[in-house]
């Protein structure tokens, strides 16, 4: 696990947000300009919970802001209890280390980046899945510059997305964003922001 964070575009006004999509098998990392993974591949519940955690960590422990995807409770996936337990486990460690966090919706995080949740494809169905999460890791590229790659792609992708709307949130946007995307951050619970601490 690396032991320090990426370079980064600097700007010393700029409070050090970290955006995080966690989860057991491959979660996405991104702060202002880089994005990484961090993957394992046991199968192993406890030592993936702390592979993760620790890999996690060494990215997040000197964050000002974190913000994390939160569950899609439309969604009946087995292994969501596992997943739920992992989120937890890093809100915690976040909490340990007095680091303010926000949760944002899946909805709220597609919508920042495509503008809705609702996307068709020529046909009228709609999209869903793979095909959606690349219409949003696209989206990243197009408006960020960031193209993600590999195994973590999307994860990263989506990491990406929460990072740029905890900065916008904190008035320090990576770039303009259409007030169709915007609106995604109306509906978004930021108090925990207001939570912030003197480490």
């Amino acid at each position: 696990m690396p032991q320090r964070l990426p370079a980064a575009v600097t700007n010393p006004s700029r409070p050090l947000v970290i955006g995080l999509d966690v989860a057991l098998g491959a979660s996405g990392v991104a702060g202002v300009g880089w994005t990484e993974g961090v993957r394992c591949t046991t199968t192993h519940t406890h030592s993936r919970m702390q592979f993760q955690l620790d890999g996690l960590a060494s990215y997040y422990r000197h964050a000002d802001y974190v913000v994390l995807e939160g569950a899609a409770y439309s969604k009946n996936n087995q292994g969501a209890d596992a997943l739920a337990a992992m989120r937890w486990m890093v809100r915690h460690d976040l909490w340990k280390r007095r680091i303010p966090y926000v949760v944002i919706t899946p909805s709220k995080r597609i919508t920042y980046a495509t503008g809705t949740t609702v996307h068709k494809d020529p046909e009228g169905l709609r999209i869903k899945g793979p095909a959606l999460k690349a219409m949003v890791r696209a989206a990243v590229k197009e408006r960020y510059g960031i193209h993600t790659e590999g195994a973590c792609q999307f994860d990263e992708a989506d990491a990406y997305v929460l990072l740029a709307m905890g900065l916008d949130h904190l008035g320090h946007s990576l770039a303009e964003v259409p007030p169709s995307h915007a609106r995604a951050l109306v509906g978004c619970d930021w108090s925990g922001f207001d939570k912030a601490v003197a480490r």
